[in-house]
């Protein structure tokens, strides 16, 4: 591959970004380094504009190839079988067009001009599948003591239907060399998921040994000893290949460790976590909160973020590096730090109750005892999220911070608001009517579970066309024109709409009496006929 100028001065420019904010830590320099810094940051964000339209012209060209190897296996398929030369060429022509999609590598890894197969996997297990919806990396290694990785695979397929294990593949990459031991953790893997394994729901890949640069004259750094920063050095590195690997696999990537357990359906709410996105902007939603588990992308991004993490590899841990690629896309350096966390906050949005937790207690760091554990992990879940019609959505109570009504109809956050008084209001005016088969609105969580709502009811109005046949319903009719339908019992309102009422064009809810408490709606559902 050919090194490109755009590399360097990326690589140069993120160096000046982070040596100006530590040089104006000790300094306290001013103007004209801050006016510097900002013409350096500018430019830098210019290049990362630049290298994201670069990536997406390789994805395409990338599915382009995918799509000549899926009609030529199509092709293969009607033959005898028998393989001629003219085969073979195409084969491997095919083959060797496939890791296009980082073609500064070797500008980071220079070591791999001179083994070009380093960056070719060996795959131990596999079928080859691709167009998945997700595809979920695992990477384990050798360790001293106790290994977790048949458990934690039990788990996650045990979270997945079998419907799901079609749209979804594992890549379990091993990060080690000897193939011996590769050989070995293929065959029990083979052994306990059979069915799995020849379906191409699973993968067990390795790197080659040409892969990884000599790791045994690092620089010690962060306080940390030279075996720990070797550990670290190549951990970045195989969390680089795993995400390579997987990239044209699918459309969004799921890192998880080979030590944790995932909660019952995580398929489907992630899923559906993802649907309710309205920002396009993400970087990546985080499904656990310790390290680098459960951190989803997309794959069409993938190429971007393992630049970032080559960059600088041999510097700081993964988490760490992904917190400086959104620093470096969002904060600025005459804004403080609040004003920095609001902005990441639109780039990493957190999904809680965790779905994943650290299990491990032998880390792979030979001699290293960890017990982290997410402490979100048992939580029931402080929201219910449901995909609800559009709607503008407006109350007359007074929001606490960021828990707004329209985060809660989304399904991000639940609203909570300050003590309601008789005559406060939560309206739901949908863009179009639309007929209501069910309705459930549910107030309090586990953590406040006193907020609940208690004097109230929903009410429904029917939009203008609607028929003479609501004049006839002996249901409670307001003076503006709506129907109330429903009182909250015990802090809940469910039920359903009387048909006969037709297209609703607004439901609200209605407070009837003040009340010493907040109020907190956990769960929103209108659902549509």
């Amino acid at each position: 591959m050919r090194l490109r100028l755009t590399s360097a001065l990326t690589f140069v420019c993120l160096s000046a970004v982070f040596s100006f904010a530590w040089y104006a830590a000790r300094s306290g320099s001013g103007g004209s380094v801050l006016d510097l810094n900002q013409r350096q940051l500018l430019e830098l964000r210019q290049r990362l504009f630049d290298a994201e339209k670069e990536n997406k012209k390789r994805s395409q060209e990338l599915n382009s190839v995918l799509n000549e190897i899926k009609q030529f296996m199509g092709e293969l398929a009607s033959t005898s079988g028998n393989f001629t030369d003219s085969t073979k060429l195409n084969m491997l022509s095919l083959a060797n067009r496939l890791p296009i999609h980082l073609s500064n590598i070797h500008y980071y890894l220079p070591h791999l001009q001179e083994h070009e197969a380093g960056i070719y996997p060996n795959v131990v297990i596999g079928q080859g599948r691709t167009g998945v919806a997700m595809v979920i990396g695992v990477p384990t290694v050798r360790r001293a003591k106790e290994s977790y990785l048949m458990d934690t695979l039990q788990s996650l397929f045990n979270g997945m239907s079998e419907e799901q294990k079609q749209h979804c593949m594992i890549i379990i990459f091993v990060a080690e060399v000897d193939s011996k031991y590769v050989n070995s953790i293929a065959e029990s893997i083979r052994s306990r998921f059979p069915k799995e394994a020849l379906s191409g729901v699973l993968e067990v890949v390795s790197p080659p040994a040409s892969y990884y640069p000599n790791l045994s004259n690092l620089k010690e750094s962060l306080g940390d000893s030279k075996e720990r920063v070797r550990w670290r050095t190549k951990q970045n590195l195989d969390y680089s290949f795993l995400m390579m690997y997987a990239q044209p696999r699918g459309t969004f990537y799921l890192q998880l460790e080979d030590d944790i357990i995932a909660k019952p359906s995580y398929i489907q709410t992630i899923s559906e976590f993802v649907v309710l996105q309205d920002s396009k902007e993400w970087v990546f939603l985080e499904f656990s909160q310790l390290g680098f588990i459960g951190k989803l992308f997309r794959c069409r991004d993938l190429p971007l973020i393992v630049e970032f993490l080559l960059m600088f590899y041999k510097d700081k841990p993964i988490d760490w590096l992904l917190d400086h690629l959104l620093w470096v896309k969002v904060c600025s350096p005459d804004k403080d730090t609040k004003h920095c966390e609001r902005q990441k906050a639109y780039l990493r949005i957190r999904y809680k109750p965790s779905l994943f937790q650290h299990v491990g207690i032998h880390s792979s760091l030979t001699g290293k005892i960890q017990k982290l554990k997410d402490r979100d992990f048992g939580k029931n879940s402080l929201l219910t999220a449901h995909v609800n019609p559009a709607a503008d959505v407006t109350t007359s109570l007074k929001v606490f911070q960021h828990f707004t009504l329209d985060k809660a109809y989304k399904g991000l956050e639940y609203f909570w608001a300050f003590a309601p008084v008789a005559g406060d209001y939560i309206l739901f005016r949908f863009w179009q009517p639309i007929k209501i088969e069910r309705y459930l609105f549910r107030s309090g969580n586990e953590e406040h579970p006193g907020d609940i709502i208690v004097d109230a009811t929903v009410e429904v109005l029917p939009s203008a066309s609607a028929g003479g046949n609501s004049g006839n319903l002996k249901i409670v009719k307001t003076q503006d024109g709506y129907f109330q339908i429903d009182t909250f019992k015990n802090g809940i309102a469910d039920g359903i709409v009387n048909p006969n009422l037709g297209n609703i064009k607004a439901l609200r809810l209605s407070i009837h009496s003040g009340s010493p408490t907040w109020l907190l709606l956990s769960e929103i559902l209108i659902k549509m006929q």
